[in-house]
């Protein structure tokens, strides 16, 4: 059955079951494959998209259930045009291994979508449940705030 889905702001039309869940659609149907595979039960946050602009884990988002746009790290921005995030991301050398950065820049992408200017708690709250093997968590709250100053224009913070 073909499915059509909104992707980074352009249509496809996939032909896939509608139980394939999203992360498979985008990696092996569309070829982004920035977002991860890392669990597959939805506990580490690696799989991390936007669906209709909510952060969303793609490994148990079914194709049929997929309501809305769907952003991916791809769509966030590019190596010539980063993103306030991206570019905080690699000020504060937050990536070592960079497995889960996908998901973890999406999600916090998220947060300051929904919160300009978030507390250390509001941020820890936030992506607990995306998971980091290289510990870089205090990175990766600096870098969210750099990135939520710049966004108001305060600089880099």
């Amino acid at each position: 059955m073909a499915t059509e889905i909104i992707v980074n702001g352009t249509a496809h039309r996939v032909d896939l079951p509608g139980d394939v869940p999203l992360l498979w659609v985008l990696r092996d149907a569309l070829g982004l494959t920035g977002t991860k595979y890392g669990c597959g039960v939805a506990a580490c946050g690696a799989c991390t998209v936007h669906v209709g602009g909510q952060a969303v884990r793609s490994c148990q988002l079914a194709l049929a259930d997929v309501d809305g746009p769907v952003t991916t790290i791809e769509g966030l921005g590019s190596p010539e045009a980063m993103s306030a995030l991206q570019q905080a991301w690699v000020a504060h050398q937050v990536a070592q291994c960079g497995f889960c950065q996908s998901g973890q820049i999406m999600q916090a992408a998220d947060l300051l979508a929904n919160n300009p200017e978030p507390s250390d708690e509001e941020i820890d709250q936030a992506m607990a449940g995306n998971l980091c093997r290289c510990g870089t968590y205090p990175r990766i709250r600096a870098a969210i705030h750099a990135a939520a100053a710049a966004l108001r224009g305060e600089g880099e913070g």
